[in-house]
């Protein structure tokens, strides 16, 4: 199986510092990020490690759940999918991830609403990242649109 390289580049200090974190496998982009803008409500056009750990998370289930769906004897038409991870105060000092909280709305074919569920569950509970991040509460919201 295949390693993913992502390379971030920082200068300064962590209030006034900032950086460039980059795709470096995929070579699709190179992406500021900055701890003032990382800790407030609004990103103001740079990324974080919670938004690239929301985005792996997000499609990860995703994959997982298409995958789960098709082994319960379902086809995925379409899933949407976010990941929202939170970033608060660690009791320890510094900072930790509070929570994420995965929600999926689905079109399937072939399960019904309590087969979709189960789906989810499972794709959350065994998907590589979920599994990774089994140090942070993990919710999950399923439901059939």
């Amino acid at each position: 199986m295949p390693t993913r390289t992502a390379r971030t580049a920082w200068n300064g200090t962590l209030e006034a510092g900032s950086g460039q974190v980059e795709l470096s496998s995929s070579k699709v982009g190179t992406y500021d990020v900055s701890f003032p803008k990382r800790a407030a409500d609004d990103a103001g056009g740079t990324t974080s490690p919670e938004e690239l750990i929301a985005a792996a998370h997000s499609s990860c289930f995703a994959m997982q759940l298409s995958a789960l769906i098709g082994e319960a004897g379902g086809t995925p038409d379409s899933l949407e999918v976010t990941a929202d991870v939170s970033l608060g105060p660690d009791p320890a000092g510094g900072f930790r991830l509070t929570g994420i909280t995965l929600t999926v709305r689905g079109e399937v074919t072939g399960l019904d609403a309590d087969g979709f569920a189960r789906a989810a569950q499972a794709a959350k509970d065994t998907c590589p990242v979920s599994k990774a991040l089994t140090g942070v509460e993990i919710t999950l919201d399923a439901s059939l649109d």
